[in-house]
């Protein structure tokens, strides 16, 4: 946790504004820089020791029925916190249905997963590992896995404070305090403390663009989008191409017919360099998913020039991953569970 405050604090340095324009002023209003701390999370005290218990639980491929597939899996830190897949693979070698989102800086999304099914970063990690089609386990096994070794066990108790407190609930929330530190300070939080050189002409002309062509809607916040949910093809639907008709979003969470086609709007933090694009991920490159969603959401029609200076701002929002360091995980027991190719029942 040290190392990713110093990495925040580099970024956070110009609070008081060395510089400043009139973008920036307008930026602000629409913006949050990332904080210089780890954010707390409802109902979960984020302690060091819960951080290096989720941290291996993160990485750990004993989570899953086979024992092949962890969160890391997924959500691959040295690329961007997802698989760079159209859609992630799974139990079985199956296709997932849906492209999997980063998870760096998902602590700030108002929920998880494109339909919003999961509250918090807690529900989402426990809905992967039993899913059919990613991890395929159970809550008794992963529980009967996790007793079986000792070192976890005394993890757990560091962790939690109590004997017994290996738990599913217990695993969710140390892996919600170790992704909650996932934060990447990127050259726009510095722009947004107040270094007018942080950005270059073009990433300047791209974030005015962003804003006055009304991309702030649903892209805005301290994670430059997940804060809402909106239909996809407001103005124009795209093409069963990029909008599968069969994937009918948040629809499948509420049944309310007015959340048919609506998704979780991505956050764009990092979105240089997590394609491919859209919950589909039918689409590599960021300057077509860029024409794509001005057309779609806003009626736009870009010209190359522009869509070339908006690409140019999202890449001012890649950012610094935090250093970490892989984690050497328990030794299986006699009694830990075998892996199997069978999706265990639920």
């Amino acid at each position: 946790m040290k190392r990713l405050a110093v990495a925040l604090l580099a970024t956070t340095a110009l609070a008081t504004p060395a510089f400043a324009d009139e973008l920036m002023d307008e930026a602000v209003d629409y913006f949050k820089p990332l904080p210089s701390t780890v954010p707390a999370v409802a109902d979960n005290p984020i302690t060091e020791e819960k951080i290096e218990l989720g941290k291996m639980l993160f990485f750990d491929p004993r989570l899953s029925a086979s024992g092949v597939f962890s969160c890391y899996s997924c959500h691959n830190l040295t690329t961007g916190g997802d698989d760079n897949l159209e859609t992630s693979i799974g139990h079985g070698w199956q296709a997932g249905p849906r492209n999997s989102p980063t998870v760096l800086n998902a602590v700030f999304n108002v929920a998880q997963f494109w339909d919003g099914r999961a509250d918090d970063l807690k529900a989402q990690a426990k809905g992967p590992i039993q899913a059919g089609v990613e991890m395929a386990n159970t809550p008794a096994n992963v529980e009967a896995t996790l007793n079986s070794m000792p070192a976890y066990v005394s993890m757990f108790e560091a962790a939690f404070g109590a004997p017994d407190s290996v738990s599913f609930d217990n695993m969710a929330r140390a892996i919600e305090a170790f992704e909650a530190t996932l934060l990447t300070p990127a050259p726009f939080d510095a722009y947004l403390n107040g270094d007018a050189g942080a950005l270059n002409d073009d990433e300047k002309a791209g974030l005015q663009l962003f804003i006055d062509k009304g991309c702030i809607a649903c892209h805005a916040g301290i994670n430059i989008g997940g804060e809402g949910y909106f239909p996809f093809g407001l103005i124009e639907k795209p093409g069963a191409d990029v909008l599968p008709e069969g994937d009918r979003g948040r629809f499948a969470v509420t049944d309310t017919v007015d959340d048919e086609y609506v998704f979780r709007a991505a956050p764009l933090r990092n979105v240089a360099v997590t394609a491919p694009y859209f919950h589909s991920g039918k689409v590599w490159d960021l300057k077509v998913a860029v024409q794509i969603m001005a057309e779609s959401q806003l009626g736009e029609e870009l010209s190359d020039p522009e869509a070339d200076q908006i690409v140019a701002f999202l890449g001012s929002l890649t950012g610094t991953v935090p250093e970490i360091t892989t984690p050497v995980l328990p030794a299986e027991t006699a009694t830990t569970p075998r892996p199997t190719a069978e999706v265990l029942p639920q």
